[in-house]
This record gives structure tokens, C-alpha cells and sequence, in this order.
């Protein structure tokens, strides 16, 4: 362990690898009024859309489809999700009949509230932080972490502080994950903005305590640990994500902001608006990797049954 990793750390640091005051800040403001700008799949990430009369429902599902698919749900029996919002996934995970177990975590206290009362079957709900949640080698078949990860950094740290953020989040899914497991990530990434350029409302008020990773932190991040199998750039559908929730807004704007008062609302009318230029621009991208546990055993010869698996479409 280096110096730096002895300094930074969860001992030393309790907004290591997510502030809950940030998550707090942004996420607790009303289980109604997020459902209410989410619409039915209460999903608070980027969907997958095909074509232009795609509903964001269909979409949402499309999405949590492709990372079903990417960490191999199909053949895993214990199943964990690193920031899992309203539990939508959760849902759809314990539906799946081979699946014996999942996990999730949260640092929302009012998504555990909701999340506790969908009494889902086979699911465990922790109010925790990753980077203190204890699984024994091999715990999981699958991993699956879909927007929390812009979570795990904050801005005002230094990169090499991040860096050791975001290695030891995939070295413990590493060792967390079955050899023969997968995992899959989603998260907004810089594009071609400059890290110093990220906007001052978006760090103050939307999200702090915060950071956005580059494509190439990631890669070294997973370096040695992981196989990309996939990644995708889908920067666009994230835009029209944003659009999508602007529109639900903007159409019960008097409930929501009997709900959450006119200020809140106005942020979040901003926040998005923003959010949807800058995908567009290519300042900002929304990246989702499928991964594969690198492990000392692989040989010449290859494993041609556990590759066959691994295929995405």
C-alpha cells in the first residue's frame, strides 16, 4: 500500500467513496417528486432508446436489460448493485428464477424507506457505502453499478486521490466477484470538457462533494483486474433522458412544486436543460462497460464455453 492509499482512505475520510450529506442533499428531497419527474419506471439514469416514438418506460427496460445481459444475470445466483435508486433493477433481478440472493446498496436514506417497502423477495437492502461493505472472496456471480459511480470521487480532491478512489472500488468488486462472474457499469464521464471547466452550479448545487471520471481513469482503474468486454458511448440517449424528465416536470409543474417549493423546481428545470446541451456537445458522455474478472488461471488455450458467454450483442 502506498502513502497515499494509507492516507486516503475510509479510517481517514468519511466521504470516502461517497458522501451520504451529497447523496442527502440531492436524492432526499421526496420519493413523489422523483417519481413524479421519472414517470413509471422511476429510473434516475440513462435509458436505451430506439427510435423517435420510443417511450422512456420501454426504455428504461431496454437498458437495465443490456446490463442484465452484460453481467450475466442469466447464470448468477447472488447478485449485487452498487447504488440501486427505487430498486427498479432490484425488482426485475429477483424476478429472475435462478437468482437466490441480491444486494443492495444505497446512501439514501428515503430510497431505503421506499426500497424496504417493495418487500421484494430474495432482496437485501443496506444503507451503506462500498467502500466499508464486507463480502467474503467470491460473494457475488454478478456485480452491477449503474450511476453511482460519479458518486465515488470529489472534485475537490486531486486526480491522484480519485485515481486511488476508483482502483480500490474494482479491486474490491475483483475480489468480491465468482472467477467465472461479471460485472457491468454505467456512469457519466468528461468528454472533451476540461475537468477545471466542469460548471459551478453543477458542483455546488446539483452534485457535490462529487467528480466526474475521464473513459482513460477508468481503463486504468480496471487495469489488471478487468477485461473490457464492451463500452459504449451513448451520450446522446442520456440527453434525450434528460428531455424526457424536463417534459414530466414541465407537465405537472404545480404539484411538483407544491411538493418541493418553486426554487427546488427551478434547479432541476436548469440542471436539466444544461445536462442535455452538454451531451449533446460532447462535453460530457455516458459510458456503459461490460467487464470480466481477469484471474492467474487463464491459459493458451483459452476457455472457449466461458468466452461463448460473454458475447454481447
Amino acid at each position: 500500500m502506498t502513502t497515499l492509499q494509507a492516507e486516503h482512505s475510509p479510517k481517514t475520510d468519511p466521504k470516502y467513496g461517497g458522501s451520504k450529506e451529497a447523496i442527502l442533499h440531492h436524492y432526499d428531497i421526496g420519493n413523489e417528486y422523483w417519481r413524479l419527474m421519472l414517470g413509471p419506471a422511476y429510473a434516475y439514469s440513462a435509458a436505451i432508446f430506439e427510435g423517435p416514438n420510443d417511450t422512456l418506460e420501454a426504455a428504461q427496460e431496454r437498458k437495465f436489460r443490456w446490463h442484465m445481459k452484460s453481467a450475466h444475470i442469466e447464470r448468477a445466483e447472488s447478485v449485487l448493485e452498487v447504488g440501486c435508486g427505487w430498486g427498479t433493477l432490484l425488482r426485475m433481478i429477483s424476478e429472475e428464477p435462478q437468482v437466490k440472493k441480491v444486494v443492495g446498496l444505497t446512501l439514501s436514506d428515503a430510497q431505503t424507506v421506499h426500497l424496504k417497502s417493495m418487500n421484494l423477495p430474495k432482496v437485501e437492502i443496506r444503507t451503506e457505502n462500498w467502500a466499508v461493505h464486507e463480502a467474503a472472496p467470491g460473494t457475488y456471480d454478478s456485480i452491477i453499478s449503474i450511476g453511482a459511480f460519479e458518486h465515488f470521487a470529489k472534485h475537490q480532491d486531486s486526480e491522484e486521490q480519485n485515481a486511488v478512489v476508483y482502483r480500490d472500488f474494482f479491486s474490491r468488486c475483483h475480489r468480491w466477484l465468482n472467477p467465472n462472474g461479471a460485472m457491468s457499469l454505467q456512469t457519466i464521464a468528461f468528454g472533451t470538457m476540461d475537468r477545471k471547466d466542469a460548471s459551478e452550479f453543477m458542483k455546488t448545487e446539483i452534485y457535490p462533494d462529487s467528480d466526474l471520471p475521464y473513459l482513460a481513469d477508468i481503463i486504468k482503474a480496471v487495469d489488471g483486474l478487468f477485461e473490457v468486454v464492451a463500452v459504449r458511448n451513448d451520450r446522446f440517449d442520456y440527453a434525450r433522458s434528460y428531455d424526457e424528465w424536463f417534459k414530466n416536470l414541465r407537465a405537472r409543474r404545480d404539484e411538483a412544486v407544491a411538493l418541493v417549493g418553486e426554487e427546488e423546481v427551478r434547479r432541476f428545470e436548469r440542471f436539466f436543460k444544461i445536462g442535455s446541451i452538454g451531451f449533446r456537445m460532447g462535453k460530457i458522455w455516458l459510458l456503459r462497460l461490460a467487464l470480466r474478472p481477469i484471474h492467474n488461471d487463464w491459459n493458451v488455450m483459452g476457455t472457449p464455453s466461458y468466452a461463448e458467454g460473454h458475447r454481447l450483442a
